[in-house]
């Protein structure tokens, strides 16, 4: 049975396909001893390396017996949405799983709140396909007083990396706080749109995403997805 390289690597946990990739571009993994190039195909028997150590095989986790894991993580403010080890406070160190994981979209340093993350590298570009139709909602707070204008007007969309921005839903809760519902996942996209209106975000928390929500996670907290959870989020011929 042959394979192609990424999604070996992917399938083994070992990282992302796209991860995967970046390490076949730096000439990081070979395969039979000759460095592996972008469309290296594998077949069953060959052996892989990356950096010259052997992939980890993938095991069940010991608190789910799930063959993946896959988790919430109530992310601090200060910790970067990265796999890259060199990095100060990437979440993977962070989280210190014992199964090697990734982050499924991302959260910037400055926010905090709900964040998944799995060690399913073949399923991550699925879910984010799907990104731009899921919820993710916001609690945010500014620096001045919430406005029916300014909440009608982020509703509306608002014009950021030269586009509009879809159509959302806010509301407010508090007198420097509101609530916005988004399914669109731009960089920065909140911090952004508050800033075209004249404010500025002094603290964000995402507390759902799609079914998944934060709950009582603490900043630091996390915990494994139910199986409820579970057959919302992925699609419906994976096996979790």
């Amino acid at each position: 049975m042959t394979n192609r390289l990424n999604k070996h690597i992917a399938e083994t946990g070992y990282c992302s396909r796209r991860e995967a990739d970046r390490l076949i571009s730096a000439r990081r993994i070979t395969v039979n001893g000759k460095p592996a190039s972008m469309g290296t195909v594998v077949e069953e028997g060959d052996t892989v390396l990356v950096d010259g150590q052997p992939l980890r095989a993938r095991q069940l986790s010991k608190s789910t017996g799930r063959r993946h894991v896959y988790i919430a993580l109530n992310k601090p403010v200060g910790i970067t949405c990265t796999t890259e080890s060199a990095v100060k406070g990437n979440i993977v160190d962070f989280v210190g799983h014992e199964q090697r994981i990734f982050p499924i979209g991302r959260l910037d340093k400055d926010s905090e709140g709900l964040i998944l993350l799995t060690s399913n590298g073949d399923i991550v570009n699925q879910i984010l396909r799907a990104e731009n139709k899921r919820q993710k909602e916001y609690l945010v707070e500014v620096n001045k007083p919430v406005t029916d204008e300014f909440l009608r007007s982020m509703a509306r969309g608002v014009h950021i990396h030269d586009q509009l921005t879809l159509p959302c839903r806010t509301s407010k809760f508090a007198k420097y706080g509101f609530r916005i519902i988004l399914e669109q996942g731009l960089n920065r996209q909140i911090r952004l749109m508050s800033a075209a209106l004249g404010y500025r975000v002094i603290q964000l928390r995402r507390v759902r995403i799609d079914n998944i929500r934060l709950g009582a996670l603490k900043p630091g907290q996390w915990r494994n997805l139910t199986d409820v959870e579970l057959r919302g989020l992925l699609p419906g011929n994976v096996q979790f």
